[in-house]
């Protein structure tokens, strides 16, 4: 109907719908008119002077392809991430950067290698927030300038060849055996303090000494064995030969 009520100049012009999530960046003779973006909603344009761009303002995922990185510690890895970015200024995403999305990707696999080369395998292990924010630090100030806002940057997974699984096992393994051993002589030092006071006690009172003796042939013969052995000390041997 606006095109029948508007003949014959809306001849000489093309009229586009614009998407909610979508802005119009339209380019006369070569300049962006008016400096600013079109849409949402019913726009029109001039086939032989305008260029129309459309850009998605939706938030963008992107996964990093594994990327074969070469720590602080001269060890390789390969790690792979996950980026979500979004336009926030349609015209510097079409005006400052030939292909937005093809230069947010390259940027994101370089600078995840970059920064992964400044820590050490431990750290990348252990603290992967920590590398997941560098990189985006290091994103968010660069495609500032294209007119895009870089969302959330994960690290995705880290991959650790076999042999270096295998030096990274029997490493752990040995630290194991080592804090076992170290625990094991800290409890036989406890021990035999324990001991060592229990004798004193025991020295000093007899009647602790016959307690403790009679408790120990209850317990013999309460497991139900046929056999009965009487401990003696040396002190009890002595008396029994002088006599």
């Amino acid at each position: 109907m606006l095109v029948i009520l508007t003949l014959p100049l809306s001849l000489f012009c093309i009229f586009v719908v614009v998407r909610q999530f979508e802005r119009a960046v339209i380019l006369r003779n070569g300049k962006v008119h008016k400096n600013r973006a079109y849409g949402p909603g019913l726009i029109f344009y001039l086939p032989c002077v305008d260029t129309i761009k459309f850009i998605d303002l939706r938030t963008f995922v992107y996964s990093v392809p594994p990327q074969d990185v070469l720590t602080k510690d001269s060890l390789t890895v390969s790690v792979d991430a996950v980026v979500f970015y979004k336009i926030t200024d349609p015209v510097l995403a079409v005006l400052s950067v030939t292909d937005y999305k093809l230069s947010t990707h390259y940027l994101a696999a370089t600078t995840l290698r970059n920064a992964l080369g400044t820590r050490k395998l431990s750290e990348v292990l252990a603290n992967r927030p920590a590398v997941s924010h560098q990189v985006f630090e290091l994103m968010k100030n660069i495609i500032r300038d294209w007119g895009i806002q870089i969302v959330r940057v994960e690290i995705k997974d880290i991959r650790l060849p076999i042999q270096l699984q295998k030096a990274m096992a029997v490493e752990a393994e040995s630290t194991r055996l080592a804090n076992a051993k170290i625990i094991v002589a800290k409890a036989e030092i406890e021990s035999t303090k324990n001991l060592e006071l229990a004798t004193g006690i025991l020295m000093d009172n007899p009647i602790c000494m016959q307690l403790r003796y009679l408790q120990s042939l209850n317990t013999i013969a309460g497991e139900k064995t046929h056999t009965i052995v009487f401990p003696f000390s040396v002190d009890t041997f002595k008396k029994i030969f002088n006599k």
